[in-house]
């Protein structure tokens, strides 16, 4: 026989064989309707909640994929998958094992509060793959995050992953936002360790991150990032918040969670900055002009000197918590220092303020639900409410612009509270 009779024969021998292995998948593999009922019977047992899907079906050439059109949960506010795409490993397939090489996501909406409500976790064993990896690499395309406040946000993203779930490489995008954001995590090796880049607000917080496992599988997740030049403004903007101050934060971060899951790990993160923002704009009053005509107007800018302090978020089961600590704003002969905590769209605030550098402080506090919350401080200071709204802006929430209308009670005048003698107006200098 001739060589090249051989090489015929071979690849003859080759195509017939894989021919013969790809009759067995189609043999033993589900109709469309079965794996359609197949995937609703599987995700309802892993989420605890009913589902319901369009359509899914299986193509088998050139490599085997399931497509998952139309996925959706009966909740008040389901989870929606307009189509979920899984790239099977065909050694693995032909094994009976079902090894996923890439899962692509297009078009979903996850409300938060919705997927807090899933209750059902598959056992460590079913995510296990001891040194191999059932998944190789996500990605996802317009998958828009619904917060516990209700604040949409959607972001493209991708991660590589290692054995044991450990991302080799992950990326978080935001499209059509500019400047960029972007959240790159890159593996040390094989460390748990992996090097962070964050550019937001035409700024970066650059740092690092380490997860440190015990031997009964609790984790403990570290790391410290450097927020600089990030523009406040422009970086709450990107997440569909409107900040009250404007001006080129810088600070330092650290952040710990605790937990035997990921899952466990995000509930419990606990981040601590500490930041300043100088100068800084406060974007929509202007303080002289809110104390020279006892707040009838304000409309234009401030300019402050200093906006300092401390920001400590806290992960929970009913939301994050954000507690300001040590904020401190100076405009000019006007200052105020303060502290604030917002939690499950409540606020509890107060400070004091200064119309005179070194003269005694007024306190003043905020409480009450973030959209229409209460004001109160001695009557007759609207120079301390125009400086208020200075103090409690921060960077990462639009808890400043809440305040904002908090404020708007001492301007306006509040009908439940009793009537105050006529406040005088500071002299100008």
């Amino acid at each position: 026989m001739k060589r090249g009779e051989k090489w015929a024969v071979g690849l003859g021998i080759a195509a017939a064989v894989l021919g013969a292995a790809w009759l067995g998948v189609a043999w033993w593999l589900p109709t469309d309707d079965e794996l359609a009922a197949q995937v609703t019977a599987e995700a309802e047992e892993r989420l605890g909640v009913k589902v319901v899907i369009g359509s899914a079906r299986w193509v088998l050439l050139p490599k085997p994929v399931i497509v998952v059109n139309d996925f959706r949960t009966r909740q008040a506010q389901p989870v929606v998958i307009r189509q979920l795409t899984a790239h099977l490993n065909t050694r693995t397939l032909l094994q009976r094992k079902l090894v996923f090489e890439r899962i692509d996501i297009d078009d979903a909406v996850f409300p938060r509060n919705s997927v807090r409500a899933f209750h059902a976790k598959p056992g460590a064993s079913e995510l296990d793959a001891g040194d191999g990896v059932l998944l190789e690499h996500f990605e996802f395309r317009n998958l828009t995050w619904i917060s516990y406040s209700g604040i949409a946000v959607a972001y493209d993203g991708e991660i590589r992953f290692d054995p044991h779930w450990r991302p080799r490489h992950a990326q978080l995008r935001l499209p059509g936002i500019n400047p960029a954001f972007t959240l790159t995590l890159t593996r040390e090796a094989d460390a748990d360790r992996w090097r962070t880049r964050i550019h937001v607000g035409g700024g970066t917080a650059h740092g690092n991150v380490a997860l440190k496992t015990a031997a009964n599988g609790a984790m403990h997740l570290s790391g410290q990032l450097a927020p600089h030049d990030i523009e406040v403004a422009s970086a709450l903007r990107s997440f569909n918040r409107r900040s009250p101050v404007g001006g080129k934060g810088s600070g330092q971060t650290v952040l710990s969670a605790d937990g035997k899951s990921v899952g466990e790990l995000a509930r419990s993160l606990h981040t601590r900055t500490t930041f300043s923002v100088n100068p800084a704009t406060i974007l929509r009053l202007d303080l002289d002009k809110a104390i020279s005509t006892r707040g009838k107007e304000r409309d234009g800018q401030t300019a402050l000197q200093e906006l300092t302090g401390q920001l400590d978020t806290q992960n929970t089961d009913a939301g994050m918590r954000a507690t300001y600590t040590g904020l401190k704003a100076r405009a000019g002969k006007y200052s105020a220092t303060g502290e604030a905590m917002i939690y499950q769209r409540q606020i509890e605030a107060s400070g004091k303020l200064y119309l005179v550098e070194g003269a005694t402080g007024v306190p003043f506090t905020v409480s009450g639900p973030v959209d229409k919350p209460k004001a109160s401080m001695p009557s007759g200071i609207f120079a301390g409410a125009a400086i208020g709204t200075a103090v409690l802006p921060g960077i990462g929430t639009d808890i400043g612009a809440r305040i904002g209308g908090a404020f708007d009670w001492l301007f306006k005048g509040d009908a439940q509270q009793p009537a105050a003698p006529a406040p005088v107006a500071p002299k100008k200098n």
